[in-house]
């Protein structure tokens, strides 16, 4: 049995999504590959070559042993969803995505991993590439109780362009404009993934909630410039008005994406204008990152942003008429380029 995922970025709506907004994510053209078959014993062993790491453990014991347990926690799921194994399986991992970096190399796998536990159950079940990415999040998220959102498991199971909406309740819906060639780019730099995301999260929650005292009625998708913030400093009030600013640039780029020929020129220049709020108000970018972005404007690409969590990993540039260039542009400052286009969901090869 052979499965793959790909890898995303986040056009739109980056440290957003957690908060309950919406989030604008596409899936890209690298991979990640689950290849393996049943045992005859209960043994789980996964191999994983580009680590240079082996993981086993038996379908008898399926206690988490650490943090982000995510192998077992993607059985206990299937199983909470009336699969049953009576053997276990031993399988290969290799994956395309940069790892640590942003682009969603671990959901790309726990993805794979649910998928192929569906086929590896006594009984194989079809589930849709939705419900891959419903039981995904539950098995990264919901077990460990971490902060992230939703988008990461639903792009790399559905593919291609998504919008998704996670409040009031979950609603998805594919967008297919021509958009052509990225170029992303990996800083190779570390990243403390969920040290950021918690900041950032944890900061504006603090200040919804603060706001509320003066705005009762005020929730995320209700936030405008007339509230009450005399009860907020300035920094408070910057970190506002630019969660706004987000948030808008999303709702303004939405319609031009519903487009089939949307205007390339200005999905670049929208790009960077999230990247700003990004790197200057959650200051989430890095000096490496801003030489990468800046090499690869001045290349000729449209625009960008970092990708991800940030404070390392990769962004990405929007180039569709000169990738080849940008992505030497890249390569020259010190980071590894990748041209990547639109991928498609979750499949058996």
């Amino acid at each position: 049995m052979k499965v793959s995922s790909p890898g995303r970025i986040c056009l739109f709506g980056e440290h957003q999504d957690y908060l309950g907004l919406p989030v604008i994510a596409m899936a890209i053209s690298l991979r990640a590959k689950i290849k393996g078959e049943k045992r005859e014993d209960k043994q789980v062993i996964i191999h994983k070559p580009d680590l240079g790491e082996k993981e086993s453990f038996s379908l008898d014991d399926l206690s988490y042993a650490k943090p982000r347990d995510y192998f077992k926690s993607g059985i206990n799921v299937c199983q909470n969803e009336g699969l049953t194994f009576s053997f276990g399986f031993e399988c290969e991992i290799t994956s395309e995505i940069p790892i640590h970096a942003g682009t969603s190399s671990s959901s790309a796998i726990n993805v794979s991993w649910i998928h192929f536990l569906s086929q590896m159950a006594d009984e194989p079940t079809n589930w849709d590439q939705q419900k891959i990415g419903e039981l995904t999040y539950t098995a990264e998220v919901t077990e460990f109780d971490e902060p992230g959102g939703m988008m990461d498991q639903y792009s790399t199971a559905m593919g291609n362009l998504i919008y998704l909406e996670s409040e009031p309740k979950i609603s998805i819906r594919s967008l297919n404009p021509n958009l052509g060639t990225f170029v992303l780019g990996d800083s190779c730099e570390p990243k403390d993934t969920m040290g950021i995301l918690s900041r950032c999260r944890n900061s504006r929650l603090a200040l919804i909630k603060k706001l509320k005292v003066k705005n009762p009625d005020l929730t995320i998708h209700t936030l405008d410039e007339n509230a009450d913030l005399s009860d907020l400093e300035q920094g408070e009030r910057e970190l506002y008005n630019n969660t706004i600013r987000n948030r808008n640039i999303l709702r303004k780029t939405l319609p031009e994406l519903e487009k089939r020929e949307p205007d390339h020129e200005l999905i670049g220049q929208l790009l960077s204008e999230h990247h700003a709020v990004l790197r200057d108000v959650l200051q989430v970018s890095t000096p490496k990152i801003e030489a990468m972005m800046d090499a690869a404007l001045d290349a000729g690409a449209l625009g960008g942003k970092i990708n991800g969590s940030g404070g390392g990993g990769c962004m990405f540039v929007y180039a569709p008429d000169n990738s080849e260039k940008v992505a030497e542009a890249i390569k020259n400052v010190g980071g590894n380029p990748y041209i990547i286009n639109s991928g498609k969901g979750t499949r058996i090869d």
